[in-house]
């Protein structure tokens, strides 16, 4: 027997938006392998891998663009892929430089009692948010736990099927 996954089901199962998914399918990103009679979405094992595949090529740095021309044959050499790592590595060490170096002048001042101004902190919040990278990486990790959750409950199911069709 052949499970299906609505949009809300998937969005829910991997924490990806329906928004998301919903854009995906309007670039031809990431397409659902069938719908329902209603028109729902409907997404097999098969596409839950292309959106692993998607999600991980995204968390090496790659444009959706690019991870289109990826998932479409267009290869990408080990060094290409490393070569993107390493510069969205620089890019996260340079923000992070910035936001210590940020804290630490309103700290000195603080602690040299004296006045801190509205610029001050704004450009403190704004180092912060570009820090905020370091939160998208772990929602990241999450969402591939609960890939693997998932695949866990593919193979529970899979074998449960099995044993059935064995009875």
């Amino acid at each position: 027997m052949r499970q299906y996954w609505k949009v809300g089901d998937l969005a829910k199962s991997t924490g990806i938006t329906v928004r998301t998914l919903r854009f995906y399918d309007q670039i031809g990103l990431f397409s659902p392998s069938g719908h329902s009679e209603s028109g729902h979405r409907l997404y097999n094992e098969a596409d839950i891998g292309r959106l692993q595949q998607i999600l991980s090529l995204k968390d090496l740095g790659l444009s959706l663009e690019d991870i289109q021309k990826v998932l479409n044959g267009h290869a990408y050499t080990p060094y290409d892929i490393v070569a993107i790592q390493i510069k969205r590595v620089r890019q996260t060490i340079r923000t992070q430089q910035k936001l210590l170096a940020e804290l630490e002048r309103v700290a000195e001042r603080m602690s040299d009692k004296q006045p801190l101004n509205a610029d001050t902190f704004i450009s403190l919040l704004e180092t912060m948010k570009a820090s905020h990278e370091k939160v998208i990486i772990e929602r990241r990790l999450d969402w591939e736990r609960r890939f693997d959750q998932l695949g866990d409950f593919l193979n529970e199911t899979r074998n449960e099927h099995t044993k059935e069709e064995d009875s």
